[in-house]
C-alpha cells in the first residue's frame, strides 16, 4: 500500500429526474428539502451508497444495509461482527484500545475511510467496557440542489389479494413522491493526517474517486430507477502537500453551476452552466460520471 502523502478535495455534480433521491420518514418518504425548497440528501445516504459501491468492488465493510450482508457475512448486527474480528483483544484490557482500532481499520475499509465508534467488553468483570473512536479521513457533505426542486406527487393503489383463499378487498390507496428534475452538489475532502492515523492509503483513496464515479451502480429501486440518478461530472483535486495548498472552502467554491435561464424551471442537466475558478498550482481531474 502507498502512504497517502497530498490533501484531497472532491466535487461532485449530480442529476436526479423523476425519481426520490434520499425520503424523509419523518415526512411521508417525501424527498428531502430545506425550508428554501431545494433538495437535500443526507450524508448517510451517501455514504451508504459509497459503502455499497466498496462492497462490489470486493472490500470489506463493517456497516453493512440488511439486504447486502450476505455478501461478506451472515452476522446480523454490528457488535456481532466486531466481535468475530475482535474477539482476541478481550484478553489485552483496557490496553488493547489502540489494538482494537488498529484492527478495525484493516479489517474494513469504511471504518479507515468514515471512522467509527465501537464499544467492547474490557476482560475484567468489574468493568462495563471500553468505547474506541476512530476518526475517518474522508469527510462528506449532504448534497444540496443548485435550484429548488419540484416535488410531485402520485396517487397509486394496490389491487391485487394479499392472502391465498380470501376475497380481493377493495383497492389500497398510496402517493409515490419524487422529484421531476434536479441537480445536486456533493462536496467533500480526504485529510492525511487521520488517513496515518487509520492506514488510509493512496490505493484506498483511488477506490473513493471510483465509487464517485459510479455512485449508482446497483442503486436501482422503485424509488430511483436505473437512469434516474446520474453522476454528471466529477472534480478531483490533489494538492502537494499534506495540509493542502487551499482551504477546502475554497476548493469547493471554484465550482460555479449556473442556471442558463434565472427567469425558467430548469428540466435537465443542459439548462445549467458549469464553470471553474483557476487556482493556481492546483487542477482538477475532471471526470465523467456513470
Amino acid at each position: 500500500m502507498t502512504k497517502l502523502e497530498h490533501k484531497i478535495d472532491f466535487v461532485a455534480l449530480i442529476s436526479v429526474t423523476n425519481a426520490n433521491g434520499n425520503g424523509d420518514p419523518l415526512s411521508g418518504n417525501r424527498p428531502r428539502t430545506d425550508y428554501n425548497g431545494m433538495g437535500e440528501i443526507s450524508t448517510v445516504c451517501i455514504k451508504r451508497k459509497i459503502r455499497n459501491r466498496m462492497q462490489d468492488m470486493g472490500n470489506l465493510i463493517f456497516v453493512q444495509s440488511e439486504d447486502r450482508r450476505d455478501h461478506d457475512d451472515k452476522f446480523g448486527s454490528l457488535s456481532e461482527r466486531a466481535a468475530a474480528a475482535t474477539d482476541w483483544i478481550k484478553e489485552t484490557g483496557i490496553t488493547g484500545k489502540e489494538l482494537y482500532a488498529e484492527t478495525a481499520c484493516k479489517k474494513w475499509m469504511d471504518v479507515r475511510s468514515f471512522g467509527q465508534v465501537f464499544a467492547f467488553k474490557s476482560g475484567n468483570d468489574n468493568d462495563d467496557g471500553v468505547s474506541v473512536g476512530v476518526r475517518g479521513p474522508v469527510s462528506v457533505h449532504q448534497a444540496i440542489s443548485i435550484s429548488p426542486v419540484r416535488i410531485e406527487e402520485m396517487q397509486i393503489t394496490k389491487s391485487v389479494n394479499g392472502e391465498p383463499g380470501k376475497k380481493r378487498s377493495s383497492d389500497t390507496m398510496g402517493t409515490k413522491c419524487f422529484v421531476r428534475f434536479g441537480l445536486y452538489k456533493i462536496k467533500g475532502a480526504i485529510n492525511v493526517q487521520l488517513a496515518e492515523k487509520t492506514g488510509f492509503s493512496q490505493e484506498d483513496a483511488a477506490v473513493v474517486k471510483e465509487c464517485l464515479r459510479t455512485l449508482f451502480a446497483n442503486d436501482a429501486s422503485a424509488a430511483r430507477p436505473e437512469g434516474s440518478m446520474e453522476v454528471v461530472k466529477l472534480f478531483w483535486w490533489e494538492h502537494n502537500c499534506k495540509e493542502g495548498q487551499y482551504s477546502s472552502a475554497k476548493v469547493h467554491r471554484s465550482v460555479h453551476v449556473t442556471p442558463k435561464n434565472p427567469e425558467g424551471i430548469p428540466t435537465c442537466v443542459d439548462d445549467y452552466e458549469i464553470t471553474l475558478d483557476e487556482l493556481p498550482g492546483l487542477v482538477p481531474e475532471i471526470i465523467d460520471g456513470v
